[in-house]
């Protein structure tokens, strides 16, 4: 608890009063820095809300009222994405805890450390039919996130609740980071504690120990020293030590693919990047993979799930050659068949590598190699190979997904950190669109990186919330939310959270009047064509409505107009409302494979 919060409970005596279970919760998240709770308020949990307005007035984490309890979720999310802290969302209860469930399953598929706090009618109503009654005698709300959280409780004593509190943080931070759940009834928030202040130090519970494998590393070291021929496999739990893996490689001469969750850790433009491997995935990559010099791979903080691997492509990945790493141990149950399984604090194996391959090379006299540079940015100089290299290029009206995602990639500043949301709009902008990086090598701590898609939950609006946690996380970064528009009609309005926080979030409406990845895969798989139409919507005039910026799109020319920059620069959110080419069909044929063989 800071010192402004302190004072504030000196009473005219000086001695220190107690505080309530609300309060000492926002004491908790003070420590931990974290500026905002996500949520709708509601009567049942109008505690938490009174604290908050009172935290705000301190200085403190304050409410970001969500449109809807699910975009309060993405929020959170996008807000951990950016920040390496845990996302907090909240809501009342009945239907708003029950409409959280959609944004916290999806954090749990995605490991993403969030803190989900729900309320409950008065013990004393359980079982009475209280209004939206929460309990195990009503809609049982706790039963209900079971499923989809890490750590999930009643609070039914306020003596219960620091101790609860502290066991669901180190839980969602824990090896195997993801939600937890707190469903605390009205009658408990606003019990009086017995201090003023928390008896934990939150800070250094949470602070994760730099523990490895010995015994794995040395083996490690040994098989990298060993190999002639490597590829390294990047995915999203790799962030903290990009900059590590990076010089790792260049020192091993390893070549880089990613992992759909991994692009954007690693620049489009370095010599030793072929692109991603997977859902959406480049050819190149998958040439890299089955090099018959190739003797060693390494997968570097991955599940190596559906999406990762290709459709669990014995032949590319999961087989002997493959070296599994990861702080998450769960994730070794995907790969039985891995060589060797190196568990620990991956920025800490990766230090410890750097410095057995720094002595190996000083010994042998060897140079150390120069770091690559970057190109100019509209270079498009890449070692990759694309799909559609004429799509990527064309003028043609209406515009073309992949020459969308070329320009993209062009018209915002260096580092804009895009998110791309469930359907046709993450699988073109997997394949075709590159954020721009100058980032080589070296040390260096990128949360998410520069791209970030919710693949293995896809849920659809994921990017909308998201983009809004993660740009009140980073004001000073450019965020680029890529949607669809069947996405948008689900999630759109909490483009008004962006509005009212004043984000310049730019918003990338794919609108082809369909729900396109279904319509697509419909056609692929040979199923009926069903179900898969919108009507056309101004997008533009709707964002227009709400106090947004909008500009309508139908080719090349029409983004060419816009100043990317100074889009991010205004105090307010843009939308582009892009009319593609219905008939361009999305690079899923990896995803079609799995659909066919599982019939």
């Amino acid at each position: 608890m800071d010192a402004r919060c302190s004072e504030s409970l000196q009473s005219d005596s000086g001695i220190l009063q107690t505080i309530n279970i609300s309060q000492l919760l926002i004491s908790y998240l003070s420590q931990l820095s974290i500026e905002y709770v996500f949520g709708v308020p509601g009567g049942a949990i109008e505690p938490l809300y009174n604290a908050l307005a009172q935290s705000e007035r301190d200085g403190g984490p304050r409410s970001i009222v969500a449109r809807h309890e699910t975009g309060a979720a993405f929020m959170a999310d996008g807000y951990a994405s950016q920040t390496g802290r845990i996302g907090v969302c909240c809501a009342t209860t009945g239907p708003g805890a029950t409409n959280l469930l959609t944004g916290v399953a999806s954090a749990y598929a995605n490991n993403v450390p969030m803190l989900v706090i729900t309320a409950q009618t008065s013990l004393t109503t359980f079982g009475k039919g209280a209004f939206q009654e929460s309990s195990c005698t009503g809609v049982n709300i706790v039963g209900m996130f079971e499923f989809c959280t890490r750590y999930n409780t009643l609070v039914s004593h306020a003596d219960q609740f620091e101790r609860k509190l502290v066991a669901a943080l180190m839980t969602a931070c824990g090896s195997t980071p993801g939600p937890v759940h707190l469903s605390l009834p009205l009658d408990v928030m606003r019990s009086m504690t017995s201090r003023a202040a928390p008896n934990y130090d939150i800070v250094r519970l949470l602070d994760r120990p730099a523990v490895h494998d010995g015994e794995a590393l040395r083996l490690l070291c040994s098989m990298l020293s060993d190999a002639k021929n490597i590829v390294f496999v990047i995915g999203e739990g790799a962030s903290e030590a990009i900059g590590s893996v990076l010089t790792a490689a260049l020192l091993l001469k390893a070549r880089l693919v990613t992992t759909p969750h991994g692009k954007g850790l690693v620049s489009p433009y370095h010599p030793l990047f072929f692109g991603v491997v997977g859902f959406a995935g480049h050819s190149s990559a998958v040439e890299v993979l089955k090099d018959p010099e190739l003797d060693t791979v390494v997968c570097i903080g991955t599940t190596l799930g559906e999406w990762a691997s290709n459709g669990w492509d014995a032949d590319l990945l999961l087989n002997d050659r493959l070296i599994h790493i990861d702080e998450q141990e769960n994730n070794f149950t995907y790969t039985p068949m891995a060589r060797l399984h190196v568990r620990g604090r991956i920025v800490t194996l990766f230090e410890q590598l750097l410095r057995h391959l720094n002595k190996l090379s000083k010994e042998a006299g060897d140079e150390q190699p120069d770091p690559p540079v970057a190109p100019p940015m509209n270079d498009g100089i890449y070692s990759f190979t694309l799909d559609d290299e004429e799509g990527f290029r064309d003028d043609d009206k209406p515009i073309k997904p992949q020459r969308l995602m070329y320009e993209l990639s062009r018209m915002f500043p260096a580092h804009t950190r895009y998110y791309a949301d469930t359907g046709a709009s993450f699988a073109w902008a997997i394949h075709y669109l590159h954020p721009f990086d100058r980032r080589m090598m070296g040390s260096r701590n990128a949360h998410g990186g520069l791209f970030r898609a919710c693949l293995e939950f896809s849920s659809m609006g994921w990017a909308i919330g998201c983009a809004v946690g993660a740009a009140l996380a980073k004001r000073d970064q450019p965020m680029v939310c890529i949607t669809g528009d069947g996405s948008l009609l689900m999630s759109g309005q909490e483009i008004t959270v962006a509005v009212q926080e004043k984000l310049p979030i730019i918003f990338v409406v794919l609108n082809d009047s369909s729900l396109g990845m279904v319509k697509h895969g419909q056609r692929l798989t040979g199923a009926e064509s069903v179900g898969t139409d919108i009507p056309v919507v101004d997008f533009a005039a709707c964002a227009k409505s709400m106090g947004a910026d909008a500009y309508t799109v139908h080719s090349p020319k029409d983004l060419l107009v816009l100043d990317g920059k100074l889009l991010t620069l205004q105090s307010r959110p843009t939308l582009l409302d892009v009319y593609i080419d219905q008939e361009a069909v999305p690079p899923i044929s990896s995803r079609i494979r799995s659909l066919k063989e599982s019939l």
